[in-house]
């Protein structure tokens, strides 16, 4: 637990989301972003200055050595988190990992083995129990009066080409897998309140640049007897983003990032939810409350390593598939 009033955050990551982090920490009290690391001095000295941070550094180990950083939040690309979420609990910081926290189970599992070593907040950004639009579900859950019976999901981009949000040459591959399915399979675990007892997968060709595969079909089943049905593709030329159906026994509901709407389309009003209607922000405040009051934050490593167990699972079917 920190004793200061003020928590001092460090951002490593210039990017897209590093944007909408430190839009996010400008709207919560007590905090302050102390300094920014990106892929270039240049640009962390450009970022810091548009978005008020403190400095701009060339390294995450500068960050690290730092004594005016208490945490630090990793939106640096995914072949990183991992190795960075280590390295920032055993310099003693508090860390919040965007979404995934690593891409393959081993690694996972270290992540998880340095935040029980050290006792420090560990976080992975899995924004989807943030989003007031999935929240406001859970609370019917919660109050008995809404039961999934199953959830249609559509995470569709049109990337054929290495870039990232902003349009930029990406140093590194995206996947649908390991990134993209890791938001609906925690969700729909987390939603259910029930572990993932079955899992299936196909994938279409493998990109020949790229590597991955562009297409992917995802079928999950809860111990509870729910199921969740997962579409995603690099090849949609829109609508883009993530959809979620929701089914139940009471009502369907349709989620759209922050937003929710009836089956009929007819929009929720889901501002009485939270004291944002910002995922990312409601994300970054349960990460700075849990540092202040010294407990586990929810979508804390240990409550997020289901998922990379079934991803795991489902990366092996992938590969046996493609073998045989």
């Amino acid at each position: 637990m920190t004793d200061r009033k003020t928590v001092r955050i460090a951002l490593a990551g210039g990017g897209a989301f590093g944007a909408k982090h430190a839009a996010a920490l400008r709207r919560i009290d007590g905090v302050e972003v102390t300094a920014v690391v990106s892929s270039t001095p240049e640009r962390a000295r450009a970022f810091a200055a548009e978005h008020g941070i403190g400095r701009g550094v060339a390294t995450l180990d500068e960050v690290l050595a730092a004594d005016d950083v208490d945490a630090v939040i990793l939106a640096t690309p995914t072949p990183m988190h991992a190795e960075q979420t280590v390295a920032c609990l055993e310099a003693g910081k508090h860390v919040q990992t965007e979404i995934p926290l690593a891409d393959s189970l081993a690694d996972a599992e270290a992540c998880l083995a340095a935040q029980q070593r050290t006792g420090l907040v560990a976080m992975a950004g899995h924004t989807r129990r943030f989003n007031p639009s999935h929240q406001w579900v859970r609370q019917r859950i919660r109050a008995g009066e809404y039961r999934i019976q199953q959830m249609d999901v559509q995470t569709y981009f049109f990337r054929r080409e290495n870039l990232n949000a902003l349009g930029r040459q990406r140093s590194w591959t995206d996947h649908l897998l390991w990134h993209h399915a890791a938001h609906t399979v925690d969700l729909f675990a987390h939603q259910t309140g029930s572990p993932i007892v079955q899992a299936n997968a196909i994938q279409g060709p493998i990109h020949p640049v790229l590597g991955i595969a562009m297409d992917m079909s995802i079928q999950l089943r809860a111990e509870s007897g729910a199921i969740c049905t997962l579409s995603l593709s690099f090849n949609n030329d829109g609508p883009l983003g993530t959809f979620f159906r929701y089914i139940g026994d009471t009502g369907t509901y349709l989620a759209r990032y922050d937003d929710l709407f009836t089956g009929k389309d007819e929009p929720i009003d889901v501002s009485g939810v939270d004291v944002s209607t910002d995922g990312i922000e409601l994300q970054d405040r349960e990460f700075v409350a849990a540092i202040r009051e010294g407990r586990e934050p929810n979508a804390s490593l240990a409550q997020v390593l289901p998922c990379y167990r079934t991803l795991a699972a489902l990366e092996a079917q992938l590969d046996a598939a493609r073998a045989s």
